[in-house]
């Protein structure tokens, strides 16, 4: 079984208020991508990595008028996918929600959210992603009180030949400091997402915590917007929000695994994975970065997994494959990350 998780940029703007599919010639939300030449390296991109699940994050909006998972089977539909089935959980004010597209013919997917619902007030005990959870961010002695603008996505999945286990999509906070009208306020904006992006994967290790207390097989996948060693407020709080959700510091059969993020936490070698690519105009290079991930459970390890990042660049067979090299560049600003799993 291969499971994936893709950071799709912008998947929102390429539907309509029907959860039509727009395959026009008009601009993407990408820069000098047409609507339909990103659907259509979508396309390509969905169908080489030939995933029975993928995680979508940043998947198309749902609101009054507009369905994730309308749009997003629509988009299965027309590309001919496996992956044609759609479940998504708690809905967000972001555009970019969190939904699963799955093979039915090889699984079964079911939002299974855990934890107690929360008023204003919350709860520091591992709430409901969609809740409130208090926690003293600042040390100052008083609690913060700490939500996700995107709740994470919690599923029971069960194989047509397998026994079940849990998934859990995640797209943490950016610490970006975006607003900042100067290096003073950008350092005050960034240390605050910090805070918040670092309380939100606490949140996130209490429920994984749980369930590998309990023995749950389990899949933590998407974009943490972190990594061991990607930023200076790392050093100023001691550790990363990667390290924090995986357990780095924990006995191995409380720990998640995932050999990128191991190979950073190493560094053991001068060149780093990468599952994401950004230019930036003021300096006119690219920025590559570790932001997308697949940790999975002891007993998961089990199963032989096998991790690949769909990078053009890095990886041979993509960079061998010009159309899905190229497909790769004009679908998103994130590459795939796929493990393989003998059940």
């Amino acid at each position: 079984m291969r499971i994936a998780t893709y950071n799709v940029e912008w998947f929102n703007s390429l539907f309509d208020d029907e959860n039509n599919v727009m395959a026009d010639d008009q601009w993407s939300a990408r820069w000098n991508v047409t609507r339909a030449d990103q659907l259509d390296a979508l396309g390509i991109v969905f169908t080489a990595i030939n995933a029975d699940a993928v995680m979508v994050i940043e998947a198309p909006d749902s609101n009054r008028r507009r369905s994730t998972v309308a749009s997003l089977e629509a988009f299965a539909a027309r590309y001919d996918l496996r992956v044609r089935k759609a479940v998504m959980g708690f809905s967000n004010e972001t555009q970019q929600e969190i939904a699963m597209l799955y093979d039915p013919d090889v699984m079964d997917a079911v939002h299974d959210p855990i934890g107690e619902a929360t008023g204003k007030k919350g709860n520091h005990d591992a709430p409901r992603f969609d809740g409130v959870f208090r926690i003293d961010v600042d040390i100052d002695g008083t609690p913060d009180l700490v939500t996700f603008s995107k709740p994470p996505l919690e599923l029971i999945v069960t194989p047509k030949h397998g026994a079940a286990f849990r998934m859990i999509g995640v797209h943490a906070k950016s610490k970006a400091p975006h607003g900042a009208r100067d290096k003073i306020q950008a350092t005050r904006i960034g240390i605050d997402n910090r805070r918040k992006q670092l309380a939100q994967c606490i949140w996130l290790r209490q429920r994984v915590a749980a369930h590998l207390a309990a023995g749950d097989p389990l899949i933590v996948l998407g974009d943490f917007n972190d990594g061991p060693g990607l930023d200076d407020y790392e050093k100023l709080f001691g550790r990363s929000g990667v390290e924090i959700v995986m357990g780095a510091d924990q006995p191995p059969e409380l720990r998640l695994n995932d050999p990128h993020a191991r190979q950073v936490l190493g560094q053991r070698t001068p060149v780093m994975p990468a599952t994401a690519r950004f230019y930036i105009q003021a300096q006119d290079h690219w920025l590559s970065a570790l932001l997308d991930y697949i940790m999975v459970s002891p007993a998961l390890m089990e199963k032989a997994p096998v991790w690949r990042i769909w990078h053009p660049f890095d990886d041979a067979g993509c960079y061998k494959v010009p159309e899905l090299r190229d497909a790769l560049l004009a679908a998103s600003d994130h590459f795939p990350v796929t493990v393989d799993l003998t059940f």
